[in-house]
């Protein structure tokens, strides 16, 4: 076995024993990167030079004190909307493609104390705007289990580079179901941790009250191990929360007290057949370990997506007010003369600088969000969207009176051809229809492989109650040893 096709776990355990040094493990994984990178394209930017450079001191650092934790010398792909001190940060736009960032986020803070390496910045839909990885404006990534295929979206590259074997685990964000469809669509388990367990600065703003960074993983234990390395309160960050959890390696799959839910109303949102029959599957086979089943109702699930589709775009057209062409990013006035006409205004350098810096999703949305926020309107569509949202959290709050955790589908089936939905976008919104409610709740839930329809990969959507990322894990687990026998 080559050491990029490792988990962080067997990675950690083989570091500790001395069977190979962190530069080897780096290096396969750039063998891995040149090998499949030009089909795939996961990353925008690559950091070659500087991941050999941290592996060398990593190793010396070894030598001296031994392996202090479990990411220490661990190769990581970072979703380019998170910022790397030093490190161009483009969010997939024009409008940011020269910007580099002049901090850390406080996840990269974290992961640099814990001593993981960066192999370089992942593809994503425009300001994780899209749910295909195809509204980059650095060109669409592919699926690794079909090159035809999109890897979902947004956090596509990071999943693309995870399961082509280019990392042993990467970071994405999740404010729609960004980590857990891609992970349902190239096989890997994305978790979207509790809104508030993750700091969040350092993450280029899309939809403030939905964002949150999580880690798309091979295994349940390394997703355990990623978001024990990132989670807690932060100064700068006041919607974060200090409430961590600790476990054993691996996770104990320990379940049979845990009672799971499913809601029959998810089976009315256009899944796929095959798919219902695998979620059947999974279903009985937990019931033949002895764990409880029980029936619940989400009334409102299906109302999720429009209300969605309000809320996010009004955040959106607030967060990206900022790239004015001014303050910093692409601007019209770095054009000679040549290239441009003289400008008279002011407005007119705003106006231009963000109709060539974004592109057409991006702008669609910004338009839909200062519409519903518009006056005469914002009393018939935004205020209304806030109050069925929280209807959205009373239907989860009463489901978890009943119930430890849910089962859900991650997405309607497995990933679509690239050029298939984004001509349409509506079509290309009802992607999200399942993972769209947990980020309305601020709930915490994990996509889970359980197996393939037509050699392409489906995932399995497991939600618990605030900070209950534990049962989660636990449940993911049995489901992931459930699969793999």
């Amino acid at each position: 076995m080559n050491l990029n096709q490792l988990t962080i776990l067997e990675a950690h355990q083989g570091l500790k024993k001395k069977k190979f040094s962190v530069r080897e493990l780096v290096k396969d994984c750039w063998q891995q990167i040149k090998k499949r990178e030009d089909q795939i394209h996961a990353f925008i930017t690559v950091l070659e030079d500087e991941s050999l450079e941290q592996a060398k001191k990593i190793d010396q650092q070894i030598s001296r004190e031994g392996v202090k934790n479990f990411l220490t010398g661990i190769p990581l792909g970072i979703k380019d909307n998170i910022l790397m001190k030093n490190v161009r940060c483009t969010a997939g736009s024009k409008i940011l493609e020269n910007y580099q960032a002049p901090y850390d986020a406080t996840v990269i803070k974290k992961l640099k104390e814990a001593g993981a390496v960066f192999l370089g910045k992942t593809n994503l839909d425009e300001f994780a705007m899209g749910s295909s990885t195809e509204n980059s404006a650095f060109g669409p990534t592919r699926n690794p289990f079909d090159l035809e295929r999109v890897p979902g979206g947004s956090s596509g590259g990071s999943a693309a580079a995870v399961a082509a074997q280019m990392c042993l685990a990467a970071l994405g964000s999740d404010t729609g179901g960004s980590i857990r469809q891609p992970a349902a669509f190239c096989g890997l388990v994305g978790l979207k941790p509790t809104y508030g367990r993750v700091s969040r600065y350092g993450l280029v703003a899309m939809a403030s009250s939905l964002d949150q960074i999580g880690p798309l993983t091979k295994t349940v234990d390394d997703a355990t191990i990623l978001l024990q390395a990132i989670e807690g309160q932060d100064p700068f960050d006041s919607t974060s929360f200090e409430l961590k959890f600790s476990t054993e390696y691996p996770i104990r799959s320990n379940i049979q007290n845990l009672k799971i839910g499913f809601a029959p109303e998810c089976f009315s949102l256009g899944l796929d057949e095959k798919y219902k029959e695998k979620i059947m599957a999974v279903i009985k086979s937990l019931e033949d370990r002895g764990v409880k089943i029980e029936e619940v109702s989400l009334s409102h699930l299906s109302d999720a997506l429009a209300v969605y589709y309000i809320l996010m775009p009004a955040e959106v057209s607030a967060n990206l007010a900022r790239y004015d062409g001014i303050k910093f990013g692409y601007s019209v006035k770095t054009r000679t003369n040549a290239d441009r006409r003289q400008k008279s205004s002011l407005l007119d350098v705003y106006l231009e600088s963000r109709t060539d810096g974004f592109g057409p999703e991006v702008k669609r949305r910004i338009i839909l969000g200062t519409y519903v926020l518009s006056a005469g309107y914002i009393e018939a569509y935004y205020q209304k969207a806030q109050r069925i949202r929280i209807l959205i959290k009373k239907d989860f709050s009463e489901v978890f009176q009943k119930v430890d955790c849910l089962i859900m589908p991650t997405t309607s089936g497995p990933a679509f051809k690239l050029r298939e939905k984004r001509a349409d976008p509506l079509n290309m919104y009802l992607s999200d229809v399942y993972t769209i409610p947990i980020n309305l709740a601020g709930l915490p839930a994990i996509s889970v492989p359980i197996g393939k329809i037509d050699n392409l990969p489906v995932g399995l959507q497991i939600i618990g109650n605030y900070f209950e990322e534990d049962k989660i894990l636990r449940v993911a687990k049995v489901i992931e040893e459930m699969i793999a026998f």
